[in-house]
C-alpha cells in the first residue's frame, strides 16, 4: 500500500492553475482557490494562475505556453470537463498531450464514486504529459478539486510517496527530446 517515506526530503514542484469558465472571475473562483490553498499547504510553488473562457483553442494555447515555460512542472485545470456543448477542456488537453495518463480518470472516478455515487459517471477528468510537464484536467466544483488533490495529487506530487510518484520521474519525461 502507499505510504510517505519520511527518510526522503520533500521536493516542491512548480504548479500553474487554470480555471476554465465563461462566468467566473478570480474573486469568485472557489475551485481555483481550493487548488491554490492545497498547493501552498503541501509546500509546492504556485507558478501562475489564470482564468480562461471555455474556448478550445484558447485553452490549448495556454497549456502550450505553460508547457514551454521551464519554470512550470505541472498544470492543473479546473472546469470544462462535463458533457455540455461548452465543455471543451478535455479536448483541449488531448490536443496537446504527448502521452495520456489513462489511469488518472479511472482513479478519479473511483474517488468520486465514494463521494457522489453514480453521478461520478458525468466527469471526464483526464491527465497527460507534454513537453516534460504534467497536465491534469479536473471538474469545476470545489469538492471535485478537493477530492482530486487530497486523494490523488497530494500523494503523486510528493517525492516521498512510495512505492512510486510523478515527481521522481519528472526529470525523465522529456528524455526522448535530449537523445541524439
Amino acid at each position: 500500500m502507499s505510504r510517505i517515506d519520511n527518510t526522503k526530503d520533500f521536493i516542491p514542484v512548480r504548479i500553474a492553475v487554470l480555471t476554465v469558465s465563461d462566468t467566473r472571475s478570480l474573486d469568485e473562483d472557489r475551485s481555483g482557490d481550493v487548488l491554490v490553498d492545497r498547493i501552498a499547504g503541501a509546500g509546492h510553488i504556485l507558478a501562475d494562475r489564470k482564468i480562461i473562457r471555455d474556448e478550445r483553442t484558447q485553452i490549448a494555447d495556454q497549456l502550450r505556453a505553460w508547457i514551454a515555460n521551464p519554470d512550470i512542472d505541472v498544470v492543473i485545470s479546473t472546469g470544462g470537463t462535463g458533457l455540455t456543448g461548452r465543455d471543451v477542456t478535455v479536448e483541449a488537453h488531448r490536443d496537446v498531450y504527448e502521452k495520456e495518463i489513462d489511469a488518472f480518470g479511472t482513479i478519479f472516478t473511483i474517488v468520486s464514486m465514494q463521494k457522489i455515487g453514480t453521478s461520478a459517471v458525468q466527469s471526464r477528468a483526464t491527465a497527460g504529459v507534454a513537453g516534460g510537464t504534467y497536465l491534469f484536467a479536473l471538474p469545476g466544483s470545489p469538492g471535485a478539486c478537493r477530492d482530486a488533490w487530497d486523494e490523488i495529487l497530494a500523494l503523486q506530487l510528493d517525492f516521498r510517496h512510495r512505492p512510486c510518484n510523478f515527481v521522481e520521474i519528472l526529470p525523465r519525461l522529456d528524455e526522448h527530446r535530449r537523445r541524439k
